[in-house]
């Protein structure tokens, strides 16, 4: 991991240096030690800031919820949230510091939300002039699947915060190479790399300890189909949150579990069969309520196209329930003072627009689904990443 090749040889990199680090609980070394403790406590460097991402820096808040700042009680240092009224560091704090860490672990969608915290923290480096040391990490699902569509700029929001595919098959390092050159966010930007890590490597490949990036990100299986299932956010399915499998268990109490199934069973999915399920969320949507659905069994994660399969399961609901599916205007995290679906700094404003077209990067998916096309012309469209794929190879570190 990166955090390894800053250790080793950063301590006269960093001496004489203020450092705010951007991290949370993801942000160990192999051995599990905090890279705020390594450095403040063990190499007793001048960081003087923390700056967190959505969940908190010690990832203990729910998901969309604003996070307040704070002072970290083990560190006594001031942590600054980059999740609610404010998603960009304030010139303000950033001219007390020299160089800001960045290392959190993604799960490799285009829409979890660290990668746009990133986009932000580059940003406002290059206004600053603010050095970024950004730690790499490995894309837990890999990177060389790649699945779109890639987001239309109409549909920038902090769930897509540039135009990219939904499975981009990039680390957060080669991101922050082509947010950097591509958005001209001009920050003097350093990447450690990885040492050992092949684009081919799932995350329990690696070697590494599995921590959980989020709270309903539990293990890699819950990764693996995240960036599919996620879509069900921006409808009126629930996606499994408040239960012991979220985004692996999906349903509603209107469904009908034996047809959906049937349904998905007649569509050219790979890698995955399903189970007629039942289930009760504990918090989140049908909270309390019997939903009836279906659990998600992986059996091929190297098939799998996890896009495609969010998709497929929205469409089947479509076909079965067509009185009863919706797709939101609004989401749960329009509860932060500045909504995902706008960008740019506390200043957006909530616009109204589906929160299913900002998750999956246009409103074209959506509008074939209620108009009842076929599922192969609205699947056609997440295959639509040649230019991208070709583009990418530029930022890329890794083989």
């Amino acid at each position: 991991m990166g955090i390894q090749s800053l250790i080793e040889g950063c301590s006269p990199f960093l001496t004489g240096k203020r450092i705010g680090v951007v991290s949370n609980h993801t942000g160990v070394t192999p051995e599990l030690e905090h890279l705020v403790d390594v450095l403040y406590f063990k190499l007793h460097l001048d960081v003087r800031a923390i700056f967190a991402p959505e969940h908190g820096f010690r990832g203990d808040m729910p998901e969309g919820f604003s996070v307040e700042s704070y002072v970290d009680e083990r560190t006594q240092l001031p942590v600054h949230s980059l999740y609610g009224a404010r998603l960009k560091p304030s010139k303000e704090i950033l001219s007390e510091i020299d160089a800001l860490i960045y290392d959190v672990q993604d799960v490799g969608a285009r829409f979890y939300t660290y990668i746009s915290t990133l986009f932000y923290v580059l940003e406002a480096a290059g206004e600053t002039g603010v050095e970024v040391i950004l730690l790499d990490r490995p894309n837990p699902i890999t990177g060389v699947h790649i699945e779109g569509p890639i987001l239309d700029k109409r549909y920038r929001s902090f769930v897509g915060i540039w135009e990219i595919p939904i499975r981009h098959g990039m680390t957060v390092g080669e991101l922050a190479l082509m947010f950097n050159e591509e958005a001209g966010l001009n920050a003097n930007l350093k990447v450690y790399r990885m040492i050992g890590w092949s684009r081919g490597m799932w995350f329990d490949e690696t070697g590494l300890p599995w921590i959980p990036p989020s709270p309903n990100m539990p293990c890699l299986t819950t990764a693996t189909v995240y960036p599919g299932i996620c879509l069900l956010e921006g409808t009126n399915i629930s996606e499994g949150r408040g239960t012991t499998k979220p985004f692996e268990l999906v349903g509603a109490p209107w469904i009908d579990s034996y047809k959906l199934v049937e349904e998905l069973k007649s569509l050219p999915l790979r890698g995955v069969k399903f189970r007629p399920s039942t289930f009760i969320p504990r918090y989140r949507k049908y909270e309390g309520q019997l939903c009836h659905g279906l659990q998600i069994h992986v059996t091929d994660r190297n098939a799998l196209e996890p896009v495609k399969l969010g998709l497929a399961i929205v469409w089947a609901v479509e076909r079965i329930h067509p009185d009863k599916l919706q797709f939101n205007v609004e989401c749960y995290e329009d509860t932060l003072g500045c909504s995902v679906c706008g960008v740019g700094g506390s200043s957006a404003k909530p616009q109204a627009r589906y929160y299913f077209d900002c998750l999956i990067g246009n409103d074209t998916v959506r509008k074939l689904i209620e108009e009842g096309y076929d599922f192969k012309k609205v699947a056609k469209l997440c295959d639509e990443v040649e230019h991208f794929e070709k583009n990418r190879r530029k930022y890329l570190l890794y083989d």
